[in-house]
């Protein structure tokens, strides 16, 4: 029936019955796509069952493509599209829509979609068939595909783009993604991290099943429901999903459930990407000056005091632990949001969002975790951030944990305090402004600029003494200097690092500006990677 035809038809219907022509056009729109037997469903019910799926042995639910799935390309499988007058909410004809992922390459693991009755509280299941796909240029046999083979997840539209440009994905294990203004997507988040730097084998938890709830026509936010299942853990999760003009914000409701004990469970985890950026340039020998989904991580603690840490693509496996109680926030951010900082017009790095994890429920005691992969290029997501309790979880456990993430250009809250503009470092010993030509410095130093604007810095009386506090965990620092930058509106701190010893091992930099009465900064914490004693020469020196 065509839209035109079926909005007449449920007008007239609805004076004859005394039902609202929304709520016919809502029940023809989930009795649709959802062709399942009707099921009674609600939130607590999906709790129990995460629940008592715990106390059972884990069974791996994954399953044997057939060839033609199994073995396609990551560009056959882009190839395959849905059908958008299948999408789940098609008849409604509103603000939002949701079409599914096919399965097949790496993404074996059926994912079963329910529509679900707001009202009734009545879910039907999506089943798998190919009438719901174009398959095109894909290559796909579609005579191989037998039974119901699930999906691998799905996306949602928003208008006035319903069937053209996604603005949520959820696709692979419990992978999840958002856009903000720019369209553009660019770090994950997790439902769950398991094990990412700990004695065993990197667990990667499954969203198993999704309930999805009709929104109102008008709407821009609905909620969906998942089932987690891993074997080490299981969990029942909500997700309110608003759909806002600039910024994508989710409030999520986490119950997990541990089968087993577990080394490291990662809450509100998010997976990112560094390659190289103003301070680290080891891995960018190309035409881009710099390569990035995100910038720092961006702390704001429990006791008030705002961190920033810049990332690294370290040339060996890094992991950090930030101890804190009750934080009250933290993400992975993308700062620097100027085209000219990456000259890139393929992935539009310019364009990617940052990612806020805040709270809502009483964290406790814990740690925000940071694992920094080395990574030879842009392909790979080699930054890894969560929040970790510090009460070991034993097997039987159940937690929740109560968290909103916001998928924006930068973090909804902020320090009124200055705020760490960029972070750069290069060759040191030598006077500003005189870089060495013919003759290097006679003894070698590692230099660092952090810039600074904002909290009020412009507005300073003239005069101020500015004083940058630095500490070190190992060698020596000196040589500062305060800098005004009028192009920032704020101030640059350089400094050098002297060794003191031939180790090797990270150093940890930690640097606030103040006056003498009061802090001016949030702090900013950087890992600097010495180099062998060896390499800590300039060319003009006579070999060793």
């Amino acid at each position: 029936m065509h839209r035109r035809n079926l909005l007449k038809a449920s007008m007239a219907i609805a004076a004859y019955t005394g039902l609202s022509a929304t709520g016919l056009l809502a029940a023809r729109a989930w009795a649709g796509t959802a062709d399942g037997e009707a099921q009674a469903f609600d939130f607590e019910a999906l709790k129990v069952q995460a629940k008592q799926l715990a106390s059972t042995r884990y069974v791996d639910t994954k399953q044997v493509l057939p060839p033609t799935l199994a073995s396609m390309t990551p560009q056959n499988f882009n190839a395959i599209q849905y059908d958008a007058k299948h999408s789940l909410w098609n008849e409604l004809n509103g603000q939002l829509d949701v079409q599914f992922f096919h399965v097949g390459m790496g993404f074996k693991q059926p994912v079963r979609m329910y529509s679900v009755d707001p009202k009734t509280r009545q879910a039907r299941e999506v089943h798998f068939r190919p009438a719901l796909f174009n398959y095109q240029n894909s290559k796909v046999d579609t005579a191989q595909l037998k039974g119901d083979l699930g999906f691998s997840g799905f996306k949602l539209f928003k208008a006035p783009e319903l069937d053209r440009h996604d603005v949520v994905s959820f696709l692979g294990a419990s992978y999840f993604r958002a856009v903000d203004n720019t369209g553009q997507y660019g770090l994950s988040a997790r439902g769950l991290a398991i094990d990412t730097y700990g004695k065993k084998r990197e667990e990667f938890p499954d969203f198993t099943k999704f309930w999805f709830e009709t929104p109102d026509k008008d709407s821009t936010r609905f909620v969906v429901y998942a089932l987690l299942d891993s074997p080490s853990a299981t969990g029942a999760y909500r997700f309110d999903i608003d759909c806002q003009a600039t910024q994508v914000v989710m409030a999520v409701d986490a119950h997990v459930n541990a089968r087993t004990a577990i080394e490291q469970l990662g809450i509100a985890p998010m997976t990112s990407m560094f390659s190289c950026g103003t301070h680290e340039r080891r891995m960018c020998d190309t035409i881009h000056p710099q390569i990035h989904d995100s910038d720092r991580l961006a702390m704001w603690r429990g006791n008030g005091e705002w961190i920033c840490r810049p990332l690294n693509n370290p040339a060996t496996l890094q992991f950090n632990a930030f101890a804190d109680k009750d934080p009250k926030g933290f993400g992975l951010v993308q700062t620097d949001h100027e085209f000219a900082s990456y000259q890139d017009t393929v992935d539009w790095y310019s364009k990617r969002p940052s990612l806020w994890v805040e709270p809502t429920t009483a964290w406790g005691e814990g740690s925000i975790d940071l694992l920094e992969i080395p990574t030879t290029g842009e392909t790979l997501d080699n930054i890894v951030a969560f929040w970790t309790p510090k009460k070991p979880v034993a097997a039987g456990d159940s937690l929740n944990y109560g968290y909103k993430l916001y998928w924006s250009a930068l973090p909804p809250v902020g320090t009124p305090l200055a705020r760490v503009n960029a972070t750069r470092s290069g060759m040191g010993g030598f006077t500003e402004g005189w870089a060495p030509g013919e003759h290097y410095p006679k003894v070698w130093a590692r230099r660092f600029a952090v810039d600074f604007n904002g909290g009020g810095l412009d507005r300073l009386p003239p005069g101020t003494g500015i004083e940058p506090v630095v500490t070190a965990s190992n060698g020596e620092v000196k040589d500062f200097n305060v800098l005004v930058l009028d192009d920032i509106k704020g101030y640059r701190i350089t400094f050098d690092w002297f060794p003191t010893n031939d180790s090797v091992e990270p150093v940890e930099l930690r640097l606030f500006i103040r006056t003498q009465d009061r802090t001016l900064s949030e702090t900013w914490l950087y890992q600097y990677f010495p180099p062998a004693p060896d390499k800590r020469n300039y060319p003009d020196w006579p070999a060793a």
